[in-house]
């Protein structure tokens, strides 16, 4: 997922595997911190997958568990929306950090930043390194070293049934003003809404400003680019949705709120990611799973572009257990573990060599995913990059009610994002 900042904010699921009381960061036993002989000790893995996923990523962590007996796994289930400030409370205290982390791509520059992760390089861990796509690879890297290894690539779509905008005879939108213009013959047709709008996660917010031309920050040159023209246009597209009741939106729980409106058919499309798709098939509406499609997320005025997401697997410079933490990232971001995410979940691997496998090739999402993927844009994977978005939530939310209008919203965005980064323009 990206769930860059999107996520599940639900409590915390935590199920040890052998539903024993072990402490985080290898339980403190050290028995494969040793240079050779057989894999032994504790790994501690905090999985940040959600509801729809993490029975498959429980049983894979059991996979590794029966190829190293002498190892057992804790497994931890960690609500997106919690792990970053858990982890970095867990590591800047050394106290009940785990030894492996699915860690979102925003997320390896600043924890590598902060000294909580191990440098990969030359260790176990990165294996086939050739066989990564390239575009996965950039949010591993920060100041020359490896600090994960890639597991799951990711980008937004327009999640649309089939059905409704069938019967109200519109076809699938190219441009969000085409979507605009749309929305009256469906809500007339059908009832329902023509689309939610993620009004409160910033990552959702990315579409609208590369559709205009813009983004965020230029750091290879680092200026400040949200407070031009784009991010005016960016933030006016999306209030306009809203109050023309083109889009329906919620300042909390959207994550919920737009699969459950997509699964009752109470909207007829919503910008989401492939981490949502066995989950919007479990919907009423798509009884039918033929009756959900996706396309290419709407361009704006001048373009149209998507953000790269995903997770990378990372390991905690702090572990007692390095050696099996290096074996167990090996395992789960193998080709092989890689196909059996793609053929259960249907997430797309990081893997050149997983997309030539017959099931992958066949499944109907990597289809249209991998080609998205491969025009995503690449964030700034800098240690600051998961910073950017929480300045962009404040002004969606103000933008979105009324209390601020675009231009001061992007301007304020903007002033917000210079006393983050001291050195840009």
């Amino acid at each position: 997922m990206r769930r860059g900042i999107r996520g599940v904010t639900a409590t915390a699921l935590v199920a040890g595997l052998a539903l024993a009381a072990t402490a985080c960061g290898g339980g403190g036993d050290n028995g494969s911190t040793d240079s050779g002989g057989e894999l032994s000790g504790t790994v501690t893995f905090w999985d940040t997958s959600n509801d729809a996923e993490k029975a498959t990523y429980r049983k894979l962590a059991e996979g590794f568990q029966k190829e190293h007996p002498k190892v057992h796994v804790q497994y931890v289930n960690v609500p997106f929306g919690d792990a970053n400030a858990k982890f970095k409370n867990a590591a800047g205290g050394n106290s009940g950090a785990p030894d492996v982390m699915r860690t979102e791509v925003a997320w390896t520059a600043d924890f590598a930043n902060l000294g909580y992760l191990a440098p990969l390089d030359g260790t176990p861990a990165l294996d086939k390194t050739d066989d990564y796509l390239p575009q996965a690879v950039g949010s591993t890297k920060f100041k020359g070293k490896t600090y994960a290894a890639p597991q799951v690539i990711d980008t937004l779509g327009l999640f649309y049934n089939k059905k409704l905008l069938k019967d109200a005879g519109v076809e699938v939108p190219k441009t969000f003003a085409e979507l605009s213009t749309a929305a009256k013959k469906i809500k007339a047709k059908t009832g329902a809404t023509a689309l939610y709008l993620r009004g409160d996660d910033p990552y959702w917010f990315l579409p609208y400003l590369y559709g205009e031309g813009g983004d965020m920050v230029n750091a290879r040159d680092k200026v400040v680019q949200i407070d031009d023209g784009a991010g005016v246009k960016a933030f006016k597209t999306i209030k306009d949705l809203v109050d023309s009741k083109a889009a329906v939106t919620d300042a909390t729980d959207g994550q919920e709120n737009q699969l459950k409106a997509l699964k009752d058919g109470t909207v007829a499309m919503a910008v989401d990611g492939p981490w949502d798709i066995e989950g919007a098939r479990a919907g009423k509406a798509f009884k039918d799973k033929e009756n959900l499609g996706v396309a290419p997320v709407p361009g704006g005025s001048s373009a149209q572009g998507s953000p790269q997401g995903g997770w990378n697997l990372s390991v905690y410079a702090g572990s007692k257990n390095l050696r099996a933490a290096y074996a167990f990232v090996k395992y789960m971001s193998s080709a092989k573990v890689q196909q059996e995410t793609t053929e259960k979940l249907s997430l797309l691997p990081t893997r050149t060599s997983v997309y030539d496998v017959p099931a992958v090739k066949k499944n109907e999402m990597v289809k249209f995913f991998k080609p998205a993927v491969d025009g995503a844009v690449q964030r700034p994977w800098i240690a600051e990059g998961n910073s950017l978005f929480e300045p962009i939530k404040v002004q969606m939310n103000k933008v979105l009610t009324g209390s601020a209008t675009p231009e001061e919203a992007a301007k304020a965005t903007g002033d917000a994002y210079r006393k983050l980064l001291k050195d840009y323009k």
